[in-house]
């Protein structure tokens, strides 16, 4: 999946946000950086669908986004909203909007579950959990419908060190395999570490 932006510009109160006269993201794994008020996160929920923009284009492989484009890739913001049902549901739930099989969000769910080392907390609720769990079952969540498209904002501050591998290998496989994912960082080690490719924003 590439995405590109031509001549956006997004505005708070009529302060600019975001300018950005050409910027293109292409298959594998990107990092964004940038001081704060530099329009990371703005720049993820423009791309998802969440924010409109004043002027510019926001482009899939150079044509216009579709509803189709928009059910092929999800975001994980920085504070995830769990549902107030257990983790098992929480994850399940992007599979069961889409009309998976209960064989299939059974299969689907059990994996990526093992595959995060989350297992254990399935039965939990999801809205009693603590910051890196809840990331954890976010990422999940946003990794069991194998989204074209993966956006994630800051979605590794909460973890711990052994957690923070684990879902950085994930996270690099699941590049490797085809897919695009922008990944939010203020840490430029964790970035390095992740990729070579590292976009920096500037404040407008």
């Amino acid at each position: 999946m590439n995405i590109r932006l031509k001549n956006l510009e997004k505005k708070f109160y009529k302060k600019p946000v975001l300018n950005i006269e050409n910027l293109e993201f292409t298959k594998g794994l990107t990092c964004i950086m940038g001081s704060n008020g530099s329009g990371k996160s703005t720049l993820l929920n423009i791309i998802s669908g969440n924010l409109n923009y004043e002027n510019g284009q926001v482009l899939y492989n150079d044509k216009p986004f579709t509803k189709d484009i928009y059910s092929s890739m999800t975001l994980v913001e920085q504070k995830p909203y769990m549902l107030s049902r257990s983790v098992y549901d929480n994850v399940a739930y992007p599979l069961r909007i889409r009309r998976y099989t209960n064989r299939e969000v059974h299969t689907k769910v059990e994996e990526i579950l093992q595959n995060l080392q989350i297992t254990e907390l399935k039965k939990n609720r999801g809205d009693e959990l603590s910051g890196g769990e809840i990331q954890k079952v976010a990422l999940a969540r946003a990794l069991v419908f194998s989204p074209k498209l993966l956006m994630l904002d800051e979605s590794t501050s909460n973890m711990d060190k052994k957690s923070l591998e684990n879902v950085e290998r994930i996270i690099r496989n699941y590049a490797q395999m085809g897919n695009t994912v922008l990944f939010v960082t203020h840490d430029l080690n964790q970035a390095k570490s992740l990729t070579e490719n590292i976009v920096n924003l500037q404040e407008v």
